[in-house]
């Protein structure tokens, strides 16, 4: 995780927060519309969060979301059962979309999807940045908790996509 220098404008409430940020590059041999679409399928997503038992129970719950569409998704993590609720706020198909939560536990999270072809595959980039509640405890539990197992999270659900689009399982969710 870096802490970055600058402050993000919380959606919320209009207070700004330093900003905690994840980034992750991941290199798909694959179609780059594929890699789009299944960044942003609801179903593939709760696939690739089996773990946490991540489910869509509000909004668009199932197919693709599409701009200005929101879900709520339920899931449990450390142990605490959860909603949040998120909303695609930008999108560029096939290069980029945002999502960022409009209701949930943390200060804000704001999560860039980008996507390129360099050489003959895609380059998948996420910008993760989120401030988590609780003042400093909640930068303590950022830099303990919630960065490793966030990031854990988003290599996870790449290693999905990245599996399905380079294997053809993208079909399924077509």
């Amino acid at each position: 995780m870096s802490r970055s220098p600058y402050k993000i404008q919380c959606p919320k409430n209009n207070t700004q927060y330093p900003m905690a940020v994840i980034t992750l590059e991941t290199i798909i041999h694959a179609d780059i519309e594929v890699c789009f679409d299944l960044s942003r399928s609801i179903d593939l997503h709760c696939v690739s969060t089996a773990g946490t038992n991540e489910k869509a129970i509000a909004g668009c719950t199932s197919g693709l979301i599409n701009l200005n569409e929101t879900v709520t998704w339920e899931a449990t993590h450390f142990g605490l059962r959860q909603q949040l609720t998120s909303v695609i706020s930008a999108y560029e198909r096939p290069f980029y979309f945002r999502d960022e939560q409009v209701k949930g536990a943390f200060k804000y999270i704001i999560h860039d999807h980008l996507f390129e072809m360099q050489n003959g595959a895609v380059l998948m980039k996420d910008i993760f940045s989120y401030a988590a509640p609780f003042g400093w405890i909640g930068t303590i539990a950022e830099k303990t908790l919630l960065t490793p197992h966030l990031k854990k999270f988003l290599i996870e659900r790449n290693n999905i996509i990245k599996e399905y689009a380079e294997g053809n399982r993208w079909k399924e969710f077509a």
